[in-house]
């Protein structure tokens, strides 16, 4: 019988640290949802104890979330693991992640502490935690790169204080596959009590390599836990990627000798939905989820693989949730009908009051739009503007105009705390001059960081594009992202959309790791 391997998801924590790609607690709770839905073994929902957002995130995620376990990442002292405790007491299944440096580079220049110290206080912590929980994992920060010996000391005294899972991360993407999988081997050899805790692996991308250095660290290493986010999303050039990792074990099984339990058809939807709240596109060559991971341009390849789909195609597009149906709703569709449709594309909606917004901007959309794609529904729900009611700014409505030697000039109408206001202004462009007519009245001093559009849907001048702006201020960075098939007025939703997020006092606070 072959192994079970654990899919550990870090999107929410390890993938929010990507500059700009900070969640709301709302949006938090969606993706966690999503990644129920993809069956996720274990979701880490954040670092508890970095900020009230980031505990009230980790509570919210744990009371909801039945079927995977929640986990919360956690310095190793007291304070940080009895928050994260805290935050996970509705859990069904919760664990508790510690962590603490044991590279010399780490001890000496950020930890300023000797290693006979470090090991000390990362066996104080997994007992500590161990009282919390049943369930608790150590991560030996810039694993990699520490002295064998050593870490294998710290290591065999966690698992004899209680840890389940012991992580050796590659914190800075510096391991080659073959070496990283030798280093884990020599450390299990080395650890006498090995065989009572689960081995994990957690690789960055610096050098491109996350997601071979961690099935290295599986058939090399011996580990039976990745850990991984969704479109490799992670601080500087990212994580290992959740789907590649999936779909390498799940295709190539005959190698691996592993299973898995995801549900690889809710693979492509949660891709969507988490480039969708980050406002991180993904490129269109990128592996399994990219618009063109499936797409065959040569005459050569598309002959074989209409001849034998297997000759160019190592994997079903469907088995990982793409999908060429066109949604058969129109603008006489009704509400059950459109319900029914969102469930099939995995989308749930918390309250009728949502699924009303929703439908409504469905009507609207039909009536503007002849053919509405899959893709389109996943855009229109994730459009903030579904749920203007909870929000400070909403938009009512633009007009702009713009001809060849004018300066283009837009009046945009908008509502800020439910007060209708009109602003109007002049621009370069006819978004400059719609952002700045809001502006006009907001004058929020935030700064552009980003701006772009990306089409839903390809192959028509139809389709709605959907907007990403990136603001930042007083050291601030948010995302927001609008969809329609007016380029200027999804650029207005997404501004607003990030100015709501502005106006959020939640705060993020960047966790280690």
């Amino acid at each position: 019988m072959a192994d079970q391997l654990i899919i550990f998801d870090t999107t929410l924590r390890d993938g929010e640290q990507s500059p700009g790609a900070s969640m709301t607690r709302d949006e938090k709770l969606r993706i966690a949802r999503q990644l129920e839905r993809l069956k996720v073994d274990v979701i880490e929902a954040g670092f508890a104890a970095s900020s009230n957002g980031d505990f009230e995130c980790v509570q919210a995620i744990a009371n909801v979330i039945k079927d995977s376990t929640v986990c919360s990442l956690a310095r190793a002292n007291d304070r940080d693991i009895g928050r994260a405790a805290d935050a996970l007491k509705g859990a069904a299944r919760g664990r508790i992640h510690t962590f603490i440096a044991t590279s010399p580079l780490h001890m000496e220049k950020k930890l300023r502490m000797t290693p006979d110290e470090v090991f000390e206080q990362a066996r104080l912590a997994v007992r500590f935690a161990r009282n919390q929980r049943d369930d608790v994992e150590f991560s030996a920060e810039d694993g990699y790169r520490s002295e064998l010996g050593f870490l294998a000391r710290v290591c065999e005294a966690v698992i004899k204080e209680g840890a389940t899972t012991i992580n050796i991360p590659d914190t800075v993407g510096y391991a080659i596959p073959e070496l990283y999988g030798e280093f884990l081997r020599k450390l299990r050899e080395m650890v006498p009590n090995s065989d009572q805790a689960v081995w994990s692996v957690h690789c960055h991308n610096d050098l491109g390599m996350a997601v071979a250095n961690s099935l290295a660290g599986v058939k090399l290493g011996g580990a039976r836990q990745i850990e991984c986010t969704i479109n490799g999303l992670g601080e500087r050039a990212g994580n290992c990627s959740l789907e590649e990792i999936v779909m390498a074990v799940k295709t190539r099984r005959d190698y691996f000798g592993l299973d898995v339990g995801i549900d690889t058809a809710q693979i492509v939807p949660a891709s969507r939905m988490v480039s969708q709240t980050t406002g991180f596109v993904v490129q269109p060559n990128k592996a399994v989820v990219g618009a063109n991971a499936f797409a065959h341009a040569s005459g050569i390849h598309q002959d074989g693989v209409l001849k034998a789909r297997d000759t160019y195609e190592i994997m079903r597009a469907e088995d990982v949730g793409w999908s060429a149906n066109k949604i058969v709703l129109g603008k006489l569709s009704g509400r059950n009908a459109f319900k029914q449709r969102l469930q099939e594309l995995g989308v749930m909606l918390e309250s009728e009051g949502e699924i009303m917004a929703a439908f409504a901007k469905f009507k609207e959309l039909a009536d503007r739009k002849s053919e509405i794609f899959d893709e389109d529904i996943l855009a229109l729900v994730g459009d903030e503007s579904v749920t203007a009611e909870k929000e400070q700014y909403g938009l009512i409505s633009l007009s702009q105009r713009s001809e060849t030697g004018e300066r283009p000039h837009a009046e945009v109408v908008f509502t800020i705390d439910g007060v209708e206001y009109k602003g109007s202004a002049d621009g370069n462009g006819p978004v400059d001059a719609s952002l700045n007519a809001i502006e006009s009245h907001v004058k929020s001093g935030a700064e552009l960081l980003l701006y772009s559009v990306n089409a839903i849907t390809s192959g028509s001048t139809e389709s709605q594009g959907e907007v990403t702006v990136r603001l930042q201020n007083s050291g601030r960075v948010v995302n927001g992202v609008g969809a329609d098939p007016d380029i200027v007025v999804a650029s207005a939703k997404a501004y607003l959309s990030a100015l709501n997020k502005l106006h959020s006092k939640a705060d993020r606070v960047a966790a280690q790791g």
